[in-house]
């Protein structure tokens, strides 16, 4: 549907790199070669992003890393748009509502990094989880969605355990209890 209002492939690609997850960074050569596209048209939707003030920027060494710009007044609705054409929010909906009790939800893989998929991967933080009740919210969801749903499941003491261990552009928080924030 996000093809319909914006048609630079391009443009749809970088606004899901950075926009979906606020923490990843890229830059030039690497988006020209996850993309597929040439440097040209990847660097004339960079400049616009970063003059518009939608992506900053910073020397890293001798490479130019952008990342997206969180305190522009629009990056809550792009980010928003961005969760609502993948479908992101219908699942993160359907997930708490009678699951179990769910403190968190985590976005994981491909997505997380910014960069489009057939897989949502999701962590599902959380205790007496329904298993079965769960398997069929994935199979529904993911026929309304058209993308595969993977979930893993974890304890709130095994999933502390295996966050440190990842860096903060590989995975991103969906969703968070009450029971969660006041902890």
């Amino acid at each position: 549907m996000l093809e319909t209002l914006i048609t630079s492939k391009t443009r749809i690609k970088l606004l899901t790199k950075f926009f979906l997850n606020p923490k990843a960074k890229a830059y030039l050569r690497e988006l020209e070669r996850s993309f597929g596209e040439s440097s040209n048209a990847v660097r004339l939707e960079l400049n616009r992003f970063e003059k518009a003030g939608l992506l900053n920027s910073a020397m890293e060494g001798n490479r130019k890393v952008f990342i997206a710009n969180s305190n522009h007044p629009l990056f809550p609705n792009i980010h928003n748009i961005l969760r609502t054409n993948l479908g992101i929010d219908r699942i993160v909906e359907e997930i708490t509502g009678k699951l179990g009790n769910v403190m968190e939800v985590w976005l994981s893989g491909e997505f997380a990094r910014g960069n489009d998929s057939d897989f949502i991967d999701l962590f599902l933080v959380g205790t007496t989880i329904d298993n079965e009740y769960l398997e069929r919210l994935r199979v529904k969801t993911t026929s309304l969605i058209s993308r595969t749903i993977r979930v893993t499941l974890f304890t709130p003491k095994a999933f502390t355990r295996m966050k440190s261990e990842i860096k903060s552009t590989e995975i991103f928080l969906l969703w968070e209890s009450h029971q969660s924030i006041m902890k």
